[in-house]
């Protein structure tokens, strides 16, 4: 069932060629170091259906996952994966299904978009309130693409689905930067104390978008983080949204995807979800499904190729279901 979002977009131009460009996931080459005048416009999204499931309450895990209360029996005996770092975790009762170098400190790249919606999410900002995308919320670090154009106003919580399903940069960062007085320092020190109030130790963040090598974690930290994620509504629903439809111009219209493959083609129900990738990181996913009557937590960190993550993915779900 499609569900519409009116976005009201105040402009500052760029209808030219930028906007038919087709790629989703893009590399910005320019500098944005003109701004060009434009009049208002009024731009309509359309969301495609979710991939989300009816799920359960979120269930808790213990608030440590201590490695001798790991099935060694079932460990070794777990698929062979293409993550460096990997876990799968039954969230009902805590039992670790599936590990591979949990503790190993890594870059952890969009993943870290799950706590900057958190942290929105936990300021009680007006999510309805109009937030304008500002030349601060250029990526100048990796110069990635955005079709976000500086001057343009979107209500955060379209800002929220765009971050969540297509993996937004600009709408992460803007997004953190007006969630709280004082700014991005502010955001970035909410995020650190509340991965610290969920247990998360050998974890650290140092920006809202992941573009930074500096945000980090572990497989065992995140998958605390995803039972976090699932007690939002909102976050289960933006990650698990296939696509969108943003007018961006009376004569534009943009599709945005979402950024799991496994989420758009419904390879297994999935009810949270969110990628990463930068070349430190590797190809990441973290995600919350139903599998074989459990509720799984999966982790996956420096995936090998892009296809990896999402390869080892179906390889859990096929060996959890074959020891249930």
């Amino acid at each position: 069932m499609k569900k519409k979002i009116f976005l009201i977009l105040a402009m500052l131009g760029f209808f030219g060629a930028t906007f038919a460009a087709n790629t989703t996931h893009k590399k910005h080459h320019t500098k944005h170091s003109k701004h060009h005048k434009s009049s208002n416009q009024t731009a309509k999204v359309i969301r495609s259906q979710s991939a989300h499931t009816t799920a359960t309450s979120a269930p808790r895990a213990p608030s440590s996952i201590a490695a001798e209360k790991l099935n060694q029996d079932a460990i070794s005996n777990q698929p062979r994966l293409y993550s460096y770092s990997a876990m799968a975790l039954d969230a009902d009762s805590g039992e670790v299904l599936v590990s591979k170098n949990p503790t190993a400190q890594l870059p952890i790249a969009s993943i870290t978009k799950l706590m900057t919606a958190m942290v929105v999410l936990d300021s009680d900002a007006n999510l309805d309130g109009y937030v304008t995308i500002s030349s601060a919320d250029i990526d100048t670090l990796r110069n990635t693409f955005s079709r976000l154009k500086v001057g343009m106003q979107l209500r955060r919580r379209d800002l929220l689905l765009l971050a969540l399903m297509s993996s937004e940069n600009r709408a992460a960062y803007a997004l953190g930067r007006t969630a709280y007085p004082g700014g991005i320092r502010v955001f970035i020190q909410k995020m650190n104390e509340k991965a610290k109030s969920l247990g998360m130790m050998h974890t650290q963040f140092f920006d809202p978008t992941g573009l930074t090598i500096q945000n980090q974690s572990t497989a065992e930290d995140l998958t605390k983080m995803v039972q976090a994620a699932f007690d939002y509504d909102v976050i289960k629903e933006d990650t698990t949204t296939k696509g969108a439809d943003v007018a961006l111009s009376p004569r534009f219209v943009h599709h945005y995807m979402n950024s799991d493959a496994l989420v758009r083609i419904g390879k297994f129900p999935i009810s949270l979800s969110k990628t990463g990738f930068i070349n430190e990181a590797g190809h990441c996913l973290v995600l919350f499904s139903k599998v074989g009557g459990k509720s799984i937590v999966m982790v996956f960190l420096n995936s090998a190729g892009k296809s990896g993550r999402l390869v080892d993915a179906i390889a859990v779900k096929n060996y959890i279901q074959k020891i249930a």
